[in-house]
């Protein structure tokens, strides 16, 4: 038996709470008082939203009497029957033991992507990938929505990944050396409210403030001035137009004789072939300063400043991940390495360039000692893979091939998808295509707490449990605490946790031994904190032992400052190369150029986009939207709760205009609009600001899909304000294939129909 905590605490993505029950249900929930800045999302959560929650096994009535003979069609509109746990596990067990035995592991797709759950043990990605891996192999998915071209490109140019997930430069090297912080994409604190595997403190406030003391000046290039909230030079800029800015920037450096060129010599390949275009010498066209500001509309003389002083102070440049979620995404990442090699400060305290800084909590932070143990996860032994992004194209395509980071591969022929720990109805692009694709398995098994939109569009469901129902381990390499997050109430009506699920199902399959290896989630947590209390007395440290771990409900672990990145490679580059085919940074890669992808020389360029204010799509969708990371969610977790809930405008989400666009449009704060393009429309409540720029309009994710279906045969009208009913199903080059989503145009026009009322946060229809 676990001992009972002195504090009661759970660990979520976006925070630390101490959890208050009364009579079996929590009743209040308040932020770890060590937190210096609490995330709001978990305000005044209570018990209001259970009717969301699903309470029992329930399959969707067409199903539950033909099985996969069923349309797929039905997914998201029919009612669903609930049924007892063995009726509903021995149905999916069925389906999975014969699309394994008629088609192949490879016709399974194991769809878990998200920020389930904090804890390490009752982590959805790891359960589901252990099961599936268990059970012979399933297509899996690579990289991710969020750095999907930054994790194919990157590698590339520099050989390793240390700059964009694992390691970054400290936030304290730039609080002591930077002089001049140049942020494509801004520093966004909202986005910092969250951290895989869990929050203690939320430090950004705080370093923002040490870096203005510290007399760092901040420059955000961004269409949207609050994209850094502390003090800052903002240079709006069109979306999409980073790359030609940073051409410009790298044009002044080179004409007026600024470049490192010992840097560029002995640490880097390829500056030469860049060379000749950056002039002009390859392709006629010189990427002058006045070139830079015809793309993204800033002053050739403001181009030409900010490129000397880049050059004549120490200088770091960060990039945000939201740059890369666009066509041809990969280029500004090239281009940010490209120019800091020209500036030559790269592994210096305090300069150099970095990715995603603000993008969650961690990036730059102190390291911990010790490091958190995982669920084993085995071996998949099918082959068969697809980039993230790319889900409703595997599905339509099946079998047609397709150019991924210099390989030819080819869809798999999907039967059955099973889905656990994510919403890919929150974040793929262009949910009316992803609708059409969804129909097109077998079967689908989703295991969810709550009936969202991928709930509802499942063939089974498996009620699983919530953070403060479960009993885990939640930590995280860039946070010192290490948090015993306990089960402070029952499972919701019949919900149960992944673990069990899985495991009656491996059970059912025969090798429910290999899967529980005859351990309980105690055992399991117990024997997390054993490898993690061994490591700490290998360091002499005096962790105590589990039962008093979990009572006190948290430790501390001890912190490194992380090293400036490529550090080691700059003291020594032939001792310590980079794991690229030249051993240095790659400004030219031979390996890109034998790709033969169109308009792809082997070295950063600027490619037009389709879709982007310079389009002349303009003339129908005049309007750019960027779809970002919301405030008062987690992607669309708890957009539910009443924290998100109240932010809404007539149960609209948000969308943000300037007042120039407003006006031209007869359009006033907190109306309804209808959103449109010729992909989609969704309605959203009105904020006018000028905190975008003219000819951009925001809205932010994680809006649940609320769609309205009409008698017509275009795509139905999203009520509630899902962005992604507009955005493009398009990967950013053959390159990554990672989303572009913001690259995006639209429409806008007063809401002139009878308000329909918003039905998302309902449950479906459940028959007997």
């Amino acid at each position: 038996m676990l001992p009972v905590q002195e504090n009661r605490w759970v660990s979520t993505h976006w925070g630390t709470y101490n959890v208050t029950v009364d009579q079996g249900r929590v009743s209040n929930i308040r932020s770890w008082p060590g937190d210096p800045a609490p995330a709001p999302i978990w305000e005044q959560l209570d018990g209001s939203h259970t009717k969301l929650r699903v309470a029992s096994p329930a399959i969707r009535k067409s199903f539950l009497d033909k099985q996969h003979r069923a349309s797929g069609e039905g997914r998201g509109r029919e009612p669903f029957v609930e049924v007892d746990w063995n009726t509903a596990l021995d149905m999916a067990a069925g389906q999975l033991q014969r699309v394994c035995s008629s088609y192949g592991n490879s016709a399974i797709f194991g769809g878990s992507y998200g920020w389930a759950s904090a804890g390490r043990f009752n982590h959805a990605q790891s359960q589901i990938h252990r099961f599936l891996n268990l059970l012979g192999g399933y297509t899996r998915s690579v990289n991710s929505y969020s750095y999907g071209a930054g994790e194919v490109i990157i590698p590339r140019v520099v050989g390793s990944m240390h700059s964009l997930a694992d390691r970054h430069t400290s936030l304290k090297s730039m609080v002591r050396s930077t002089r001049l912080l140049v942020a494509f994409g801004g520093l966004p604190e909202k986005n910092a409210q969250m951290n895989s595997g869990g929050v203690t403190r939320h430090h950004y406030r705080d370093t923002l403030g040490q870096l203005a003391q510290a007399g760092v000046r901040l420059v955000s290039i961004s269409p949207i001035q609050d994209d850094t909230s502390a003090p800052c030079e903002w240079i709006p800029i069109r979306p999409q137009t980073d790359v030609a800015l940073m051409l410009g920037l790298a044009y002044v450096l080179e004409a007026e004789n600024l470049v490192n060129r010992a840097f560029l010599d002995r640490y880097t390949v390829g500056y030469d072939r860049f060379r000749h275009y950056l002039l002009g010498e390859s392709d006629g066209v010189p990427k002058t300063p006045q070139w830079a500001s015809s793309i993204c509309r800033i002053s050739a003389q403001g181009i030409t400043h900010l490129a000397r002083d880049m050059a004549q102070q120490r200088t770091m440049i960060t990039m945000s991940w939201s740059l890369q979620r666009a066509e041809n995404g990969e280029q500004p990442y090239w281009m940010t390495v490209a120019l800091a090699s020209m500036i030559g400060q790269i592994g210096l305290d305090g300069g150099g360039f970095g990715f995603g800084y603000a993008a969650i909590n961690g990036i730059g932070l102190d390291s911990i000692t010790v490091k958190i143990p995982a669920l084993p996860q085995g071996k998949n032994h099918v082959d068969s893979f697809i980039p993230v992004a790319r889900i409703s194209d595997m599905l339509l395509n099946k079998g047609q091939s397709y150019r991924y980071n210099g390989e030819t591969l080819t869809y798999p022929d999907i039967r059955l998808i099973y889905w656990a720990g994510g919403n890919p109805f929150h974040h793929h692009q262009d949910l009316n295509r992803l609708r059409k694709a969804w129909a097109v398995p077998e079967t689908i098994i989703v295991n969810e707490p709550w009936w969202t939109a991928t709930a509802k569009h499942a063939d089974i469901v498996f009620p699983t449990t919530v953070a403060y129902e479960r009993n885990d381990i939640a930590g995280t390499s860039t946070d010192p605490f290490i948090i015993a997050s306990a089960a402070h109430v029952k499972p919701h009506a019949n919900a149960r946790n992944d673990y069990e699920v899985f495991s009656e199902l491996a059970a059912r399959l025969g090798f429910v031994k290999k899967f529980t290896e005859g351990k309980s989630e105690e055992d399991w947590l117990r024997s997390f904190y054993a490898r993690i209390k061994e490591q700490g007395d290998e360091q002499g440290l005096s962790f105590p032992h589990f039962d008093e771990f979990w009572a006190k409900g948290m430790i501390e672990a001890p912190t490194r400052e992380s090293h400036t990145v490529f550090s080691e490679f700059i003291r020594d580059p032939v001792g310590e190369p980079l794991q690229t085919p030249s051993g240095r940074i790659e400004i030219f890669s031979q390996t890109i150029h034998d790709f033969g992808i169109k308009a792809q020389p082997g070295h950063p360029v600027w490619i037009e986009p389709e879709e982007w204010l310079g389009s002349p799509k303009v003339l129908e969708f005049p309007l750019h939207l960027l779809s970002n990371q919301p405030a008062s969610k987690l992607h669309s977790q708890y957009d539910h709760a009443p924290h998100s809930r109240k932010l809404k405008i007539s149960d609209r989400e948000p969308i943000r205009i300037h007042p120039i666009d407003a006006s031209s449009r007869n359009i006033e704060h907190g109306m309804i609009v209808r959103v449109f393009n010729a992909r989609g429309s969704c309605l959203a409540g009105v904020v006018v600001s000028d905190d975008v720029i003219p000819g951009v309009v925001q809205m932010a994710t994680g809006a649940w899909l609320d769609l309205a279906f009409g008698d017509g045969d275009g795509p139905p009208l999203d009520k509630h304000g899902n962005p992604n009913v507009l955005t493009r199903d398009v990967g950013t080059s053959e390159i990554a294939q990672g989303s572009a989503a913001n690259s995006c145009l639209v429409q806008i026009e007063r809401y002139a129909g009878v308000l329909p009322t918003t039905t998302c946060f309902e449950p479906p229809e459940i028959v007997r």
